[in-house]
């Protein structure tokens, strides 16, 4: 995808990670569109080559705690009204890729390879290859404000 810092290759490779990887996303596909998600080009794209890596982090990062994160998409099964609504909200296709800090915050990603956390609020980590480094070095997502919701 891009040439990646070491510290970032390291930790990828760890995670079973190697370049070239092209993992199947049909279950994927079929699954979410049952409840109207549908699987977006950059969803694809980004599953076919991290798909199924659990990325074992912890410690101090750059402005943040380095959070480990499940890139399972089946972890945000039942998230589906959070990610419609959210989609509609941003006016962006969010399509779900995971879940960081063992499932107190999903993850998504957007048609333009922009990659959120997802909550009763939401954050982006920024587009592609820069969000999968931002959450491996742990730098603080960008917090999104739309009038639609309020944090609680």
């Amino acid at each position: 995808m891009s040439e990646w810092s070491p510290e970032v290759l390291e930790v990828l490779e760890a995670s079973g990670w190697t370049a070239g990887r092209r993992g199947d996303t049909t279950g994927w596909r079929s699954r979410f569109e049952t409840v109207g998600i549908v699987m977006h080009d950059a969803a694809e794209g980004f599953l076919q080559e991290f798909g199924g890596l659990t990325v074992s982090i912890g410690g101090p990062g750059i402005n943040r705690a380095r959070e480990p994160f499940e890139l399972e998409p089946e972890l945000a099964w039942g998230e589906d009204d959070r990610f419609s609504e959210w989609s509609d909200s941003l006016g962006r296709r969010l399509f779900p890729l995971g879940e960081l800090d063992h499932g107190r915050f999903f993850l998504g990603i957007d048609e333009d390879n922009e990659i959120y956390l997802v909550e009763a609020w939401v954050a982006s980590f920024g587009p592609m290859p820069h969000a999968l480094e931002n959450l491996i070095l742990g730098v603080m997502p960008r917090r999104i404000n739309d009038g639609h919701r309020q944090s609680g």
